[in-house]
């Protein structure tokens, strides 16, 4: 009571009587072999965690590097190679995905759905944003679901007491990208699309402005309907993608009152500045 050190409840007990305690632990007791089941199962389920991290490391970095070479397409001679190109690269994040879905057979995929979500959200923001190069639509989350069924065949023989043969018989691995992911893609892709806006100026497009004007308002409308009521996620991502619009719009309004008055060369720089001035009033 004068200010010394509490004493605890275990000090009571001399230390060899604590060590004598632990020594006769029975180590073949049926609560040790379960505590031992229970580490085992944690160490593999956080062994898998750490393997899925590291593959949706690889599929954003290779993502990302498909989405730079898409931005070529505009400047491009041949823009044919370009696309060819990008379906290779995307092939080969489909093989990433491939693994990850091998990891997750017999596993509740939103376990693990954190560590393979960034990955899956730039996964799909490429995929739409070649499908937009292609086709000016945006690509539905079913056409990128059945891209991400794979399938594999394995030879196997079997000997019966009448003959033996070999058969192939096909395994299938599939990955589903949630509805959560697919919005945040394609929020990113709008982004893509505002930066594909600026170079098509920059290369004296006049008409790929306004192309890209109307389908960024039908995507942003389409998330309006969403709101608050959608993940956080989905809501926050609604920010930037009514600034990529009013960019856009915003080119499209130069180009329209000014575009017959100042050189294509010139338009990019007009831009420029004009994105410049938004982002300052915006406080970014």
């Amino acid at each position: 009571g004068s200010g010394g050190f509490r004493k605890r409840k275990h000090d009571n007990f001399p230390h060899g009587q604590r060590r004598e305690e632990k020594e006769n632990v029975n180590p073949s007791s049926a609560l040790m072999t379960s505590f031992k089941s229970f580490q085992l199962e944690l160490d593999t389920r956080h062994d898998k965690y750490e393997r899925l991290v590291k593959l949706s490391r690889d599929i954003t970095i290779e993502s990302k590097r498909t989405i730079f070479l898409l931005h070529r397409f505009t400047s491009a001679p041949n823009g044919e190679e370009i696309l060819n190109e990008s379906e290779v690269k995307l092939d080969a994040v489909r093989q990433k995905i491939k693994q990850v879905a091998q990891e997750l057979i017999g596993e509740d995929m939103y376990q693990f759905h954190r560590a393979i979500s960034p990955g899956l959200q730039e996964y799909v923001e490429a995929v739409s944003f070649q499908y937009f190069i292609k086709t000016r639509s945006l690509i539905s989350v079913e056409e990128i679901n059945k891209q991400l069924i794979f399938t594999a065949e394995d030879r196997e023989e079997t000997t019966n007491t009448t003959s033996s043969s070999c058969d192939k018989q096909p395994h299938t691995w599939s990955l589903k990208v949630t509805p959560v992911d697919y919005l945040l893609g394609v929020a990113d892709l709008t982004g893509e699309l505002m930066r594909l806006c600026i170079s098509s100026v920059g290369n004296g497009d006049i008409d790929t402005p306004f192309e890209l004007s109307q389908f960024l308002r039908q995507i942003y409308d389409g998330f309006t309907f969403i709101g608050n009521t959608g993940p956080y996620e989905v809501s926050k991502k609604l920010y930037t993608l009514k600034q990529s619009l009013a960019k856009v719009e915003n080119a499209c309004y130069t180009l329209k009152v000014r575009g017959s008055e100042i050189p294509k060369h010139m338009l990019a720089d007009v831009f420029s500045t004009k994105t410049e001035l938004i982002d300052q009033d915006e406080g970014l």
